[in-house]
């Protein structure tokens, strides 16, 4: 894909019927490589990346779609310059106070998983506010990673698991792969069927590593500044032609 503005391109129907993912995880990638491209700071490339996010939410509910989880803040990302974690902080602030109210009158429930309590109280609260606000939305379930980490999900997991197996309260024989996966922060959503990361790079750092052991991958190349319901369309087609076979042969 080219990096052509997705404001400039018309928007696209993603698939029709039961080839639509239940399930979309994206990985959002490139704010900081639009920015420089345009000798503009990071913080803009940040905010430019926010917008992105709000068409590919309104994509995502007019396709169908029933879930979607944006990975915005990695648990890595805590390294960063602390000017950078700043900006990010604030558009997150910004986002909570003044987008509840468009989620609310579009359907979207919103739900943050992650370390969420890493942001302090204050962005604790605004978060709290936002999940109760939107609660009632049933057009379509939007997760937002947060201090997000696969790996440090799934030791918090088995750190539980085994607290409540030393206590009595759990028999270790009884854990199997949904015992398991309901300590997870995905507890009671479903797998990801289709997980997109853009800039072109082909890794998943860190995102839902338990929820995407059969999930389909699409990699394309737009920074994620750039994304519209364009590229949502393209990838959910790409999906769409893909045979699902989890371990099974082929007919």
């Amino acid at each position: 894909m080219d990096g052509m503005s997705a404001a400039a391109k018309p928007a696209t129907a993603v698939v029709a019927g039961s080839k639509v993912p239940r399930h979309v995880g994206i990985i959002m990638d490139g704010n900081g490589r639009w920015a420089a491209a345009r000798g503009l700071p990071r913080a803009l490339g940040h905010k430019a990346g926010a917008e992105a996010a709000r068409r590919t939410i309104e994509a995502a509910g007019e396709a169908g779609i029933g879930w979607l989880t944006l990975f915005a803040f990695s648990s890595e990302n805590w390294r960063r310059p602390a000017d950078e974690v700043q900006d990010l902080t604030l558009l997150l602030r910004h986002y909570l106070s003044h987008e509840v109210s468009r989620l609310v009158k579009e359907g979207v429930r919103l739900r943050v998983i992650g370390e969420r309590e890493r942001f302090g109280p204050d962005l604790l609260r605004a978060i709290l506010r936002a999940e109760e606000a939107t609660e009632g939305g049933t057009r379509l379930n939007l997760n937002v990673a947060l201090s997000y980490g696969g790996r440090a999900e799934i030791v918090t997991a088995a750190r539980e698991i085994a607290r409540r197996a030393a206590a009595g309260r759990l028999d270790p024989e009884s854990v199997d792969e949904e015992c398991f996966g309901s300590f997870l922060g995905t507890a009671g959503m479903p797998d990801p069927d289709l997980i997109i990361r853009t800039s072109g790079e082909q890794r998943l750092s860190n995102f839902l590593l338990w929820q995407s052991a059969y999930a389909e991958f699409v990699f394309q190349d737009v920074l994620w500044p750039d994304y519209g319901a364009s590229h949502l369309a393209a990838a959910c087609g790409e999906y769409a032609r893909r045979d699902r076979r989890y371990g099974a042969r082929a007919a």
